[in-house]
Parts: C-alpha cells; structure tokens; sequence
C-alpha cells in the first residue's frame, strides 16, 4: 500500500482561478502557474506565438525591468523556470520555504503586469530564432520535426512549438498583447504550491496577489486529433555523420484500461539500458549506440516514438531489427512474463515515490493532472491495477498500438 506524506485541497477564487495547495513536510517549497495554452491551440499564423510570449515575461511588467525580474527571482536562492508545451505553458519557482511567498508575489506580477517592450520584442525574437535555427542543427531535434511534418497534414503537432521562422520575425507587440489578453486569465490558469504551510495560509498568500487578476472570456477549444499517415519517407542533410530512424505511432482510440499496459510495454520496448530495442539492435546487432522510445499520453496527444542513429550502411540492418522486435512482442514470440511485471511494479512505484518526495516534480505533476482534467491522485489507481494487471493486456495492447507506422530515415546528403 502506497503511503501519501502529503494532502491536497483544491480551491476556486472568485475570478475563476483554480489553486491546489499540497501540504507537505518539506523545507523546500515549490509554485507553479500553469496557463492552459501551448501549441495545440494556435492557429497556422499564431504558431510559436505562445512560446514567445512564455519568453517576453521575464522581460519586464509595470514595476520592474528585466534585470529586476531576474535579480528577485535569483535571490530567492532556488530554482525558476518557465516552458511551453503542446497544451501549456507553466512558470516555476523552488526554493527555501520561507522565500516561496516572495516567489508568489514576483510571478503574480510578471503574469499580470507583463508590458511587453518594444525593444525587448526586438531583443528576445532574436533570441528565438536563434533557438529555432540552432535545432536544425542537431539531427535528433530535426529528425523528430521531420517526421511530424511528413505524419500529419493538418494536426499542430505538424509544428515544433517553438513554432514557424516566418511567424516569429513579424510577431508585433499589438500581436503578443492580444494573444496574451486572450489566453493569460485566471479561469484559464492552475495554481499549485507545495510547502509545509497550512493550506489557508497558502490558498491567503495566493489570494493576496492573484485576486486582482481580471477574469476573462470562456475559451472555446476545438483540437485536431489525426491519426498519423502510414509511409516510409527518407530526407537528406549536409555534412552529417549517422543516419536517424525514426518510428511513430498514434493512438487516440485506444481505451483507457490500457493506458498501464502501454507504459510497461513501452518500458520494456525502449526506455531502459537493458529494453528489448537496446538489447537487439546495440547489444545483439552492434548497429547504434543507443535506441529509446518516447510516449506521450496527455489528452490531446497519444504518440508512441521510437529513435535511433546508425551508420548509413547500417540503415537496412536497423530497419530489420526494429521490425524483427516489435513483430515479435504483437505474436508473443518474445516474452513478457512475471519477472517483467514484478520489475514493473519496482520501477513504477521508485518512479511515483520519486515524484511524491520531491516538492518540485509533485508540484508539476499536480498541475498537469488538474489542467487536463485528471485525478490527480491517479498514480495510486495505477499502483492498485498494476497489482492485478496480467501479460496479456501487455500483448494485446501492443497489437492495438504497434501498427501502421510512419517511418522517417535521415541521410547525409
């Protein structure tokens, strides 16, 4: 049995603004502002937009310049970050419980006050640019952009967050701001904050400086999920020493019962240094120095990705291997058996026990589940279903989710 060292209370403010504190014995507390916009809910001429805007608050608000958004958020002697994702963009601070207040007041005011300065427009467009360009240069980025161009025709996950060289050079102000005023309200926006605090003591410091944040408009979603387009596609670049291959898989019909299932499989297919993919085509073949998947089951987007880098002459062999794995777990040839699920209910309790016990990853791991709409103590329903899962959903689930693939494979040109 799965012993919490934490409890959660979930609260609304007035404006709309969802707020989950985690009480927990900690002396490093953590805070993070989810805003339910990323990628997937940009159109084709706003693409790269949200993560621009992540970008432009920290350049300055009302009251404070850039540098003193920085300087504050240094001397609270902890962590901070910021990042964008396909549904979300999230700001997070952790650091000494006895700071973290100081944080909730400095990222109220950078996510209400942000003012957008026009030479900072200027000075962080160019710093993304640079970000975009300096990804066509390293040949995993550009291999995992390459296949979702060729996977999808009309699905944002088509386009790399960080969006389209174009958009980001003519982004004006006028254009951040109302993309801001639109998206960056508090009935679009999750707080979660962990600290040893009571949780009226955090639900007041979060009341003192998100309260006068303006409720907005209801957002109206509408999300393209498509299925990817089955093809074997080869592209070419410059100067490069190894090959890429890159597998993907979609899977949005696939039924919630088997959810478990496909993360033990696809630990088992290539997420550890001893999987089934790492043995064949490294250890057994001797064709790539690293193989891995890559699964992403948030609620808009269900993608199973498998990677790996070999010499252009070792293409065909990888090819082979891969499909020789994968051919073999859907007919049970290769087997997963009761060491494999006894290994799996070690790893995925070390994994949950990991994120329970560090105030930041919990922090982060509650926000994702409040804003898709998660139970947010899912993982202890994991943990039982795991205790009666057998091999057999593991098999069933990989013939549900192990077909029709796009393949994309990377040349030197």
């Amino acid at each position: 049995m799965l012993k919490l060292n934490f409890d959660v209370k979930r609260h609304f403010l007035d404006n709309g603004l969802e707020v989950l504190t985690i009480k927990k014995d900690t002396q490093i507390a953590s805070v993070n502002v989810g805003i339910s916009v990323g990628s997937l809910y940009e159109n084709k001429e706003e693409k790269g937009i949200a993560h621009f805007i992540e970008h432009m608050l920290f350049k300055g608000t009302k009251k404070r310049s850039y540098e003193k958004i920085n300087d504050d958020l240094e001397l609270l002697g902890g962590e901070y970050n910021a990042y964008t994702d396909y549904a979300a963009t999230v700001y997070t601070i952790s650091c000494l419980t006895e700071e973290i207040k100081n944080g909730v007041e400095i990222l109220s005011d950078m996510i209400i006050n942000s003012a957008f300065i026009e030479d900072e427009v200027e000075k962080e467009r160019g710093v993304i640019l640079a970000e975009i360009r300096t990804s066509k240069d390293d040949i995993e980025d550009l291999s995992f952009k390459r296949i979702n161009e060729e996977a999808f025709e009309n699905s944002p996950l088509r386009y790399d967050v960080a969006g389209l060289e174009g958009n980001v050079k003519t982004y004006s102000k006028s254009d951040l701001e109302k993309f801001y005023s639109k998206y960056y309200v508090p009935n679009n926006a999750v707080i979660t904050i962990v600290s040893s605090f009571d949780h009226e003591e955090s639900l007041q410091t979060v009341l003192k400086w998100f309260s006068p944040w303006k409720k907005g408009e209801d957002i109206k979603r509408d999300i393209i999920e498509e299925k990817n387009i089955e093809k074997i596609v080869t592209t070419e670049k410059a100067n490069i020493e190894q090959s890429t291959i890159v597998y993907l898989y979609t899977f949005y019909d696939l039924d919630k019962k088997y959810e478990l299932p496909l993360r033990i499989l696809n630990h088992r297919l290539g997420e550890s240094a001893n999987s089934l993919l790492f043995r064949e085509v490294r250890e057994n073949k001797g064709l790539a120095y690293d193989i891995y998947t890559n699964l992403d089951m948030t609620k808009n987007v269900k993608t199973l990705y498998i990677y790996t880098a070999v010499g252009e002459d070792d293409v065909d062999g990888a090819l082979q291997a891969i499909d020789a794995t994968l051919e073999g777990i859907k007919n049970r040839s290769i087997p997963i058996g009761d060491r494999d699920l006894t290994l799996m209910k070690k790893v995925h309790k070390t994994a949950v026990i990991s994120t329970l016990e560090d105030p930041s990853e919990l922090c982060n791991y509650i926000l994702h589940q409040s804003l898709e709409g998660e139970d947010i103590h899912e993982f202890v329903k994991d943990m039982e279903r795991l205790n009666n899962l057998d091999t057999n959903k593991i098999y069933e689930v990989s013939k549900e989710v192990l077909k029709n693939p796009t393949i994309h494979i990377l040349k030197s040109s």
